[in-house]
């Protein structure tokens, strides 16, 4: 059992000016439904080359704050990377709420470990029935965190019905946990970052908003809680969320979403950080991954009111393409997930 605290190693040396810039988006790198809003998103390929798309759904007409209590992991697959992704099916359907994650599936990220396919997701339950347009802070107080497992992307996914992740009174996820992103160290265990909802502020929210880095021997668990948190900001009751992490040449690297500006200075966007240890988190010397933008291959420029959920595809170890959940106006009438080639 992984049961060791580590110490985090000393602040490392620059990091040589790496950066993720975005390149023009083909037109088929954006996969949408009129019928519902699309959210999240992690691909996977598998060895014949099909690209399997994970994503997050839930139906238009409840409105955008339906996401904590109508959402599930929904399925798509392509023959390229950057689309057309097309349906198949629901990969995390409701099942009842009596379980953990009975009533919403949220946050996908799909992994390939060794022969297994492991997906990790926020998963909710709650009795109450939100009104349309109004955010349920029952189900978003009950967010937890989960594993599903599969020997092929297209299923069938196993479920269990314990969360992998639990709070406590006092700890920086007494509340809930969510949005989890998991790599394979380089020494052969398994890293886990996850949003956390701490209990000093008052309800419903509560706060602050912190990340949390949990170890584990296996990829299924049991993952140990690190005392440290991640991607803060002192005086900030909520400066992240959302962030994807990868091992490059010799660290860590993570694109996080910057809330309003905290890190970049550039409002609303993505910020990239690293790390030698996953531990200890920096900002790199090229902060600034995007502004909610995009340019398209047609030549056209694009501002967006939400660029969210990033999350990193790799090829030989090189991130080739960044998955982001959008959206266009304030009032969040849709969203997408938009496949953007990285230079």
């Amino acid at each position: 059992m992984c049961s060791q605290i580590i110490t985090p190693t000393p602040k490392p040396k620059p990091d040589k000016g790496v950066s993720l810039a975005f390149k023009p988006l083909p037109l088929t790198a954006r996969f949408a439904d009129d019928r519902y809003y699309i959210w999240c998103g992690s691909m996977v390929r598998d060895d014949a080359g099909k690209c399997h798309l994970f994503y997050s759904r839930w139906p238009r007409e409840l409105g955008h704050e339906a996401w904590v209590s109508d959402s599930q992991v929904a399925y798509a697959v392509s023959d390229d990377v950057f689309g057309p992704y097309r349906h198949v099916n629901v990969a995390l359907p409701r099942r009842s709420h009596e379980f953990w994650d009975g009533m919403c599936t949220h946050n996908p990220i799909v992994c390939r470990f060794e022969e297994r396919y492991y997906m990790y997701y926020m998963g909710t339950t709650g009795t109450s029935q939100p009104r349309p347009g109004h955010l349920s802070w029952e189900h978003r107080n009950n967010q937890r965190i989960g594993v599903a497992w599969a020997d092929d992307p297209t299923g069938p996914w196993h479920r269990t019905d314990t969360p992998l992740i639990k709070g406590k009174a006092g700890e920086p996820d007494a509340i809930c946990c969510s949005n989890p992103t998991v790599i394979k160290r380089p020494d052969g265990r398994y890293m886990m970052i996850y949003k956390a909802v701490g209990d000093q502020k008052p309800g419903p929210f509560y706060g602050p908003v912190v990340h949390m880095v949990a170890l584990a021997d296996h990829p299924t668990g049991p993952f140990i809680k690190q005392p440290q948190t991640v991607f803060s900001k002192e005086g900030v009751n909520f400066p992240a969320e959302d962030p994807c992490i990868w091992w490059q040449d010799d660290r860590y690297w993570a694109v996080v979403k910057d809330m309003a500006g905290y890190f970049t200075n550039a409002g609303k966007s993505l910020a990239l950080f690293e790390s030698i240890d996953g531990l200890q988190w920096n900002l790199a010397e090229n902060v600034l991954v995007s502004k909610p933008q995009v340019q398209w291959m047609d030549g056209t420029q694009q501002k967006l009111h939400s660029l969210e959920r990033p999350q990193v595809y790799l090829e030989n170890g090189r991130p080739v393409m960044l998955l982001c959940a959008a959206d266009i106006t304030q009032e969040r009438q849709h969203s997408f997930n938009l496949q953007i080639p990285l230079n």
